[in-house]
């Protein structure tokens, strides 16, 4: 397995816009020494699946103003249709069937997917509380999202005495949606606090 150490910081947060800019870095390694180094999860499988019929969903585009990305209305209904398939891949070796019983590190592409994905799965409220936190302080950082989620979920757990990274959970998922419309799904697995 391997483990997660990173930094993140904004760039012109903007709470009125949904696209926001934002930086992060990981460094991830492989047999960490327990002395030195701290871990904050770590990596357990990962999978990329392209959604069935989402040809031209999310288009990105590199131009002189910088990468611009073209999404289709229909992005948070193809979530809706393949979210659970990626899942049960994910963790049915490890006898999860439950999606309440793990942590959630969701990128939040808008509102709307955040809603569909809870929707589909009937998820409690709660569990995308720190994602929603991150979109509505930073909003829609592409990538870089996921880092800053997977921080506040941290520093949060902590700041609540939580026994893991993970708020006090072992097992949690982090998703990426990204063009075509390519769903990347991480388990992840929480460390003590």
């Amino acid at each position: 397995m391997y483990e997660l150490v990173w930094t993140a910081q904004t760039i012109a947060p903007d709470s009125e816009a949904l696209f926001g800019d934002g930086a992060a870095a990981v460094i991830v390694g492989f047999d960490p020494i327990p002395q030195i180094e701290k871990p904050l999860y770590e990596l357990v499988w990962t999978a990329q699946t392209i959604a069935p019929d989402s040809e031209g969903a999310i288009d990105g585009h590199l131009r002189e103003a910088g990468l611009t990305f073209h999404l289709l209305k229909d992005v948070p209904g193809i979530v809706f249709k393949n979210i659970d398939k990626a899942l049960f891949e994910a963790f049915n070796p490890l006898n999860i069937s439950d999606y309440n019983s793990i942590f959630w590190i969701a990128h939040p592409g808008g509102p709307a997917i955040l809603d569909q994905v809870e929707q589909k799965l009937a998820l409690k409220p709660e569990k995308m509380k720190a994602t929603r936190e991150v979109l509505s302080q930073y909003g829609n950082m592409s990538s870089a999202c996921v880092l800053f989620i997977l921080d506040e979920m941290r520093r949060k757990s902590a700041q609540d005495g939580l026994q893991t990274t993970g708020e006090g959970l072992e097992w949690g998922v982090l998703f990426g949606f990204g063009p075509g419309l390519t769903i990347e799904t991480v388990v992840l697995r929480s460390v003590p606090i």
